[in-house]
């Protein structure tokens, strides 16, 4: 396992960690602003949200490479099924194409998928994810073609029935399995997998397709299942642990913090916020 004790060159920053994928949450930094903040503390990596970079990725994206900041990806897809999703099929393809071409302009390495819940007019996920199987392969060609690559992200099973009926790393290794595209892969965050005692077993499957390893934590009284992710160290879930079991799976690539926290973090500075996953990084991760 690498060794961050004093190493931060493999620390990404997802800006949702400041509040920026919920519109009027955090301090309302710029992207610049944050870029600069992450080139200040030797962050190496940064992920935006769609809303933040809208019709100007291209000057973010340089912007990020000038600071020496790399753009690790983009989140997210749009939901491709589910209550959440655009209602026209082809609405939703368009949405997914653009989120393609939003990452290429980024320069931006991956392009983050949260496939979305169960389909009206259906029970259970099979049917579901049989949609997202569709939706997704009908997009891989243009996302290679575009040096985009793509990972879908298995979500906790609370999150089935409205923003994600692909509730498990197997299923995720599966639908790879299934689309058989060298440019699809599987995004491991701890905040949804950290319970799943088979993780270890999955990630035997990896084949170089773990695309992204997001860290936070799961506090043991959680108050919000949306909203109120931990800082690392705050919580329960293993971190050394699942970080230990994706690299020797064979990742050795960034490693991004993704916390969704609108009573606590979100209320903070952004530099203290910063400041506190450095030394989390270097600590208990």
């Amino acid at each position: 396992m690498r060794d961050f004790s004093q190493n931060r060159s493999a620390l990404a920053l997802n800006t949702a960690t400041l509040g920026h994928n919920m519109p009027g949450a955090g301090a309302g930094w710029s992207a610049e602003q944050t870029v600069d903040a992450c080139a200040q503390r030797g962050i190496g990596g940064i992920v935006f949200w769609r809303p933040e970079i809208a019709g100007q990725a291209a000057v973010i994206g340089r912007y990020a490479r000038q600071a020496g900041v790399k753009v690790v990806g983009l989140c997210r897809s749009p939901f491709l099924t589910g209550p959440l999703s655009l209602q026209n099929p082809q609405d939703i393809q368009d949405d997914f194409y653009k989120a393609i071409d939003e990452t290429a302009a980024l320069s931006g390495d991956v392009l983050t998928i949260v496939v979305g819940g169960v389909e009206a007019g259906t029970k259970g996920i099979q049917e579901s994810l049989k949609h997202v199987a569709e939706r997704v392969a009908a997009v891989c060609d243009y996302a290679a073609q575009c040096g985009v690559r793509l990972a879908l992200e298995p979500l906790h099973p609370m999150y089935g029935g409205d923003r994600s009926c692909l509730t498990t790393t197997r299923d995720a290794f599966d639908l790879c399995d299934q689309i058989a595209a060298s440019n699809l892969g599987v995004a491991i965050d701890v905040y949804h997998v950290w319970w799943d005692t088979d993780l270890p077993n999955q990630l035997k499957r990896a084949q170089g397709r773990i695309f992204g390893f997001h860290l936070c934590d799961w506090l043991g009284h959680t108050t919000d299942f949306l909203l109120d992710r931990g800082m690392m160290g705050d919580g329960v879930a293993d971190l050394r642990g699942l970080r230990n079991a994706v690299e020797n799976a064979g990742y050795a690539g960034f490693c991004e913090v993704e916390i969704f926290s609108a009573q606590n973090w979100w209320k903070r500075d952004p530099n203290d916020v910063l400041d506190v996953m450095v030394e989390r990084f270097h600590s208990v991760c």
